[in-house]
């Protein structure tokens, strides 16, 4: 049950590649056998693995695509969180021309308070966007707009007066059907609103309990809003005055009154779908609204959460100065928004409820077949040429389901070090070990960790040392961390899986740290990486991480830092075509950081060193801000920051690791 990836960010027409993701359109999961560009259904991913049919489903474009395996089949999702088109431009063959869906409207917003001498007590949640569902629904080729409801705005707070009801959230069409915006959280003494699922009802006077929302629609959207309660005979603001729950797709909201209900004002509980990212990505949807509540101090209560499913929190006030606010429903997910609670008496203004989530539509079909069957569980999971590969960029667990499983092929990169300020030099790479035939069994577990990038060194009139990489472990094999750059004020490289660059001070005085060496220790390690560089013989300019695949360089007489050392390839196995590493330099991974120079008037040409291939940052010139941080998933060491005059600049952090495990498909 491999998840293929998803695409995030612009697409790669718009965007240039970043560190961070959002430049470029690249993958969540990079190790997506189908790198997708925008408008396109599918990039040929080179060799075709045995047990592989080639997509032969309908073609479509619009959304975000996510492509993943459940079981044998292999589908394509095109996930929608804003208005667009689903645009079916051709049809199969050979496989179903039909789609399953997901179709979940904007969240309510939750009810509106005021202060205490206008008590509105507690406000009700917002009822969850609409839900629904269906599978094998026949498509033509024609053209499916898709409209995404908006969150409804949460009630206002009134200063000298009721808040406001929280709106109704925005309806979303597909496939001439409709779900409907969840109803808004009511507001004093007032029922929640109905809608997808029904919004919660806003506690008023003494004993009073108005109701949450319906749900009235056929076939059924949701759920009703739980009724709010205000304890009889309590003067305000002493009494609890707590709103109801708004409603979620898979559960009622839960009533204001604690005596009938253990989780009350809580929203009620979303529905889980598999369509948008496989059977080992499940993602809830349309949860409600937690009530807002106001309470006596001698009776402190939790703040009621959202259902599972985006609602947002409902709000708390313990008649002090003291006021949780309500939260939103999160974006995406139809969650209702919570609902308010009051002010103490004469503290302006009112809280406000807060906003739905806005809603989704999710639109899957069938592109092809696996007969081959993945040997082991754990990270994403892909197949190319003739292997199925596991790839981890978090911890997580590889355990062997197949006893034919005896041995696997691996990468094992640790975080790289992050770049130092003020003259800094740059990071070297995480640890860099591969290698074959790593014995494995059925037997237990095999726990897998990703070392973090080490943090970017800080600025002064204070400064502080970068950070070194954390190492990532697999079985017996770990690679240590990138070690820490020099600086101004420290001015040697450290140890790790490569040696972190020298800083800028005297001529000859910073040397760069030693590779293959435990994190930060003089202790040997295994072969994985090299040194950092080091001054070089020149003031004001900084050594380069070591890589990889060699040695960091010094700082030296062309006015510029030293490059970070280049990264290493993976070995063959791992070289999909489709697979994003490095965009310049495909499959490299674990290059250095690049050295700074120190800046000065009388020389405004001086250069930063590159960063070394397979993720590494550059250094930041001598007349511009801008050192670049290590590539995450790359072990990339982080790129050092100029100086003088500039004291206010910070080096750039150390990407983080990856680990991959590949083994026959057959």
């Amino acid at each position: 049950m491999g998840y293929l990836g998803r695409r995030i960010g612009k697409s790669q027409d718009t965007g240039n590649s970043t560190a961070d993701g959002t430049g470029a359109g690249i993958l969540d999961l990079f190790t997506n056998g189908y790198f997708q560009r925008q408008g396109n259904v599918f990039n040929d991913p080179g060799v075709a693995p045995p047990g592989f049919s080639p997509p032969s489903g309908l073609t479509a474009t619009g959304g975000v695509i996510s492509d993943y395996a459940d079981g044998p089949t292999v589908y394509r999702a095109h996930i929608f969180t804003s208005t667009g088109i689903f645009d079916v431009t051709g049809l199969s063959a050979s496989l179903p021309n039909n789609v399953d869906y997901l179709i979940v409207a904007g969240g309510g917003g939750g009810g509106g308070g005021s202060p205490g001498a206008y008590t509105s007590g507690g406000l009700g949640g917002g009822g969850a966007g609409g839900f629904l569902t269906a599978s094998s629904q026949p498509v033509s080729i024609t053209s499916y707009p898709v409209v995404i409801g908006a969150g409804g705005i949460g009630g206002i707070g009134q200063e000298f007066s009721v808040g406001d009801q929280g709106a109704t959230g925005g309806n979303t069409t597909f496939y001439s059907l409709t779900a409907y915006g969840g109803g808004g959280g009511g507001n004093q003494n007032n029922a929640g609103s109905n809608g997808g699922s029904g919004g919660g009802g806003g506690a008023g006077g003494p004993g009073t309990t108005p109701a949450g929302g319906t749900s009235p629609y056929s076939p059924p959207q949701g759920t009703s809003g739980g009724s709010a309660y205000t304890k009889p005979g309590s003067p305000n603001p002493i009494g609890l005055y707590a709103g109801g729950g708004g409603g979620g797709a898979g559960g009622a909201g839960n009533p204001g009154n604690p005596a009938t209900s253990p989780n009350y004002r809580k929203g009620g509980s979303g529905t889980s779908s598999v369509y948008a990212e496989g059977p080992g990505n499940p993602i809830t949807y349309a949860g409600g609204g937690g009530g807002g509540t106001n309470h006596g101090p001698a009776a402190p209560v939790p703040a009621a959460t959202g259902g599972s499913g985006g609602g947002g929190t409902g709000a708390v006030n313990d008649n002090t100065s003291t006021i949780f606010a309500a939260t939103s429903g999160t974006y995406s997910t139809g969650g209702g928004g919570g609902g308010a609670g009051t002010v103490p008496s004469g503290t302006p203004p009112g809280t406000q409820g807060g906003s739905g989530g806005s809603g989704i539509v999710v639109v899957r079909y069938q592109i092809g077949s696996l007969t081959a069957a993945a040997k082991a569980t754990g990270g994403a999971i892909s197949y190319y040429g003739g292997y199925t590969i596991h790839t981890f960029t978090s911890a997580g667990t590889f355990t062997v389901t197949n006893p034919s499983l005896t041995s696997v092929e691996y990468v094992v990169v640790a975080g790289g070090g992050g770049g130092s300020g003020f003259g800094g030099g740059g990071g070297g790479a995480g640890g860099f070990r591969t290698g074959s035939g790593l014995p494995v069994s059925t037997a237990s577990p095999y726990p897998v960790t990703v070392g973090s990038g080490g943090a970017a060194g800080m600025k002064l009139p204070s400064p502080t040392q970068s950070g070194a990489g954390s190492p990532s472990t697999f079985s017996t094999i770990t690679s240590q961390g990138g070690g820490y750059a020099g600086s101004d004020a420290v001015l040697n490289g450290s140890p790790g899986g490569s040696g972190g660059g020298a800083g800028t001070n005297a001529p000859g005085a910073g040397a760069g740290g030693n590779g293959n060496r435990e994190t930060g220790t003089s202790t040997p390690a295994p072969s994985q990486g090299n040194n950092g560089g080091g001054q070089g013989g020149q003031i004001e300019r900084a050594g380069g991480g070591g890589g990889a695949d060699g040695a960091g360089v010094a700082g030296n007489t062309n006015d510029r830092g030293g490059d970070g050392g280049p990264g290493a390839q993976v070995p063959t196995t791992f070289r999909n075509p489709a697979t994003f590493y490095d965009p310049a330099n495909q499959w490299y991974l674990a290059g250095g950081g690049g050295g700074s120079v120190r800046s000065h008037p009388g020389y405004p040409n001086r250069s930063g060193g590159t960063g070394g291939s397979g993720g590494g940052g550059a250094g930041s010139p001598a007349t511009t801000q801008g050192a670049v941080s290590g590539a995450q998933s790359t072990g990339g060491g982080g790129g050092g920051a100029r100086g003088y005059p500039i004291s206010s600049e910070p080096g750039a952090a150390g990407g983080s690791g990856i680990v991959l495990i590949a083994y026959p498909s057959t």
